[in-house]
């Protein structure tokens, strides 16, 4: 059985006995953990008062695993065995798993947790033989358009009421990351808050956006300019590698060429944004010349990474900078002549 919102999990905890085996796969990190939370407290309070805890990590102990699950006595207590396998992916023990995920029982229940599984993962026999014999647990993240509402529920529940104002400025505080906006409103309840307006919300929270490379690529592809100058600013003073940002640049460039070629997918080469991707082809088709912009984006690429290694004079920022300004379609300085 799978399960794709917070109702239906508090529904499937409450029915009874709980199923054997259950899968935890939620993409928010947030939602993951109280997701697991969640099935824990159930099963506590259905007399499973031991845990064990594996990882899953370039080898396991599955032998060991299977064999807690198998044994079996009068005087033992009723227990979760916890597999914690980040990637999704559980390589050579595939097999293992499937044998474990038969052999969860009324006395011992098996919890795997998981990052959120991209497509071919949940199309894995594993998974699918949880979906079979258990619960599926995948709930659907929430939107940019659904993050305020989320902001105002999550508050409510914790009994803070925000105002419309409030809720504004939290969500463009946390730009879509649950985690912090979550942060954020303990931090108001902390001050002694029931009520709080936008005066409270700024004096309170810090900048906490989820800047990564990837929703970097994702600005770009949407044409975002101004966020993704907000994303390598704070790229920047987090430490961040140049090498990573231009490589994530590099990416979405590439799986864009490939798709505006119509051509099969360049080995190695993907796009974690792929769905943002038809409004930039859109963007690129419209232009005179599309191969000549990818002819500038690479030639500026390749400048970044002569200046990362030492042989051309420069700041590897600024032409990030200057190359991700090209690539959302704005107008930039021409490349130096080197």
């Amino acid at each position: 059985m799978k399960i794709s919102s917070v109702p239906q999990l508090e529904r499937a905890l409450a029915k009874g006995p709980l199923p054997p085996v259950w899968l935890v796969s939620a993409e928010e990190p947030l939602t993951n953990g109280e997701a697991a939370d969640a099935f824990r407290a159930a099963a506590r309070a259905q007399g499973y008062t031991e845990r064990e805890v594996y990882f899953v990590e370039r080898s396991a102990p599955w032998d060991e695993m299977l064999g807690s699950v198998q044994a079996m006595s009068l005087f033992a207590s009723r227990k979760i065995l916890e597999v914690r396998m980040p990637t999704g992916k559980p390589g050579h023990g595939a097999k293992s798993l499937l044998q474990l995920i038969a052999a969860a029982n009324e006395d011992t229940l098996v919890l795997i947790l998981t990052e959120g599984l991209d497509n071919a993962a949940q199309k894995a026999e594993w998974v699918q033989a949880v979906d079979r014999a258990g619960v599926w647990v995948n709930i659907t993240p929430v939107t940019t358009a659904q993050f305020p509402e989320w902001i105002r529920g999550r508050a409510k529940r914790a009994g803070l009421q925000l105002d419309d104002e409030a809720v504004t400025v939290l969500a463009a505080r946390t730009e879509g990351n649950l985690l912090a906006a979550d942060q954020e409103v303990q931090k108001l309840l902390l001050s002694g808050l029931t009520q709080a307006g936008a005066a409270q919300v700024l004096a309170s929270v810090s900048s906490s956006s989820r800047y990564d490379v990837f929703q970097l690529g994702e600005s770009l592809l949407q044409g975002d300019a101004p966020r993704a100058l907000r994303i390598i600013d704070s790229l920047r003073a987090e430490g961040a590698e140049p090498t990573l940002v231009l490589w994530a640049i590099l990416q979405e460039l590439r799986a864009l060429w490939t798709k505006l070629q119509a051509g099969p997918p360049m080995p190695g080469v993907w796009s974690s944004n792929a769905v943002h991707q038809p409004a930039a082809m859109a963007r690129f088709r419209a232009l005179p010349s599309p191969r000549a912009l990818f002819r500038r984006l690479s030639e500026r690429a390749g400048r970044v990474d002569r200046i990362i290694k030492g042989r051309l004079s420069g700041n590897a920022w600024d032409e990030l900078t200057q190359l991700s300004l090209e690539f959302a379609g704005q107008r930039v300085l021409p490349m130096p002549r080197a």
